[in-house]
């Protein structure tokens, strides 16, 4: 594997690597600490389009982990931004919940029913029968279909919950029509991060607990990165990809020494 130049900037997926289930994983207070005291751009990156980074910021404070919400990358913020670059000052139809909805409100979008240039699904906890039909509707008549991540579940301590990509593949079996994912594993996703936190990908890094989202994303995006084993991919599974990580660490505990 070609050297790699030193890591400037650094790029870490929330759930599976800083908390489980609204818990902490051990070393991730002193690696955010020890980030923020660096000096280097960093992000904390999540497909969860549910908050803003400022309720975000308060959760995770809530936990004793201080990430400032100016270093939080939403797959809502992705998405909002996306759409800007695509139709500036357009209309959506927008299933979901608050960080969606602010995202683009800022974005400069006109939320609206009445034929939408896009519906846009994110995550929420209250997904109504009512709002699919009129998605499905407006994709009918020509609304395009964007997805904030293609996540089929999410994580609860009740247990799994169904995620935009699940409610996804039910709007495109009733229409027909797949749906633009702006959330990992599109490298996109990544690209506009490292845009936002004005870092280059030859010197960043992505921390992930997922080959299949975090992973190939930083690594179709150019960055070096860091499988840990505290979430979802066990180590016995790395093998299974066509694609390796730049290093398989056992947790965040083990990158404290890296920054």
């Amino acid at each position: 594997m070609a050297e790699r130049k030193p890591i400037e900037s650094w790029l870490t997926d929330m759930d599976g690597v800083l908390i489980h289930e609204g818990t902490p994983i051990p070393g991730a207070e002193e690696f955010l600490r020890r980030l923020r005291e660096s000096g280097k751009p960093f992000l904390v990156l999540t497909n969860n389009s549910i908050y803003t980074p400022r309720d975000l910021s308060a959760r995770l404070a809530g936990m004793g982990l201080e990430v400032p919400e100016e270093c939080i990358w939403t797959s809502a913020l992705a998405t909002a931004k996306f759409l800007k670059g695509q139709r500036p000052g357009g209309t959506a139809y927008v299933i979901g919940e608050a960080g969606l909805t602010t995202a683009l409100y800022q974005a400069g979008y006109v939320l609206t029913d009445k034929d939408p240039d896009y519906v846009v699904l994110g995550e929420t906890r209250t997904y109504s029968f009512e709002a699919l039909t009129k998605a499905i509707r407006l994709i009918n008549a020509g609304a395009r279909f964007i997805c904030t991540n293609p996540d089929e579940t999410g994580p609860s301590p009740e247990g799994v919950l169904p995620a935009t990509g699940s409610v996804a593949a039910l709007i495109t079996k009733a229409t027909g029509v797949d749906p633009y994912f702006v959330g990992k594993p599109n490298p996109l996703m990544m690209r506009e991060a490292l845009n936002s936190a004005g870092a280059h990908s030859e010197t960043a890094v992505m921390i992930g607990d997922r080959m299949d989202t975090d992973i190939v994303a930083g690594m179709e995006a150019g960055m070096e990165t860091i499988l840990v084993l505290t979430g979802l991919t066990a180590e016995a599974d790395v093998e299974r990809f066509p694609y390796r990580p730049t290093r398989v660490a056992k947790s965040i505990a083990d990158l404290i020494e890296l920054i």
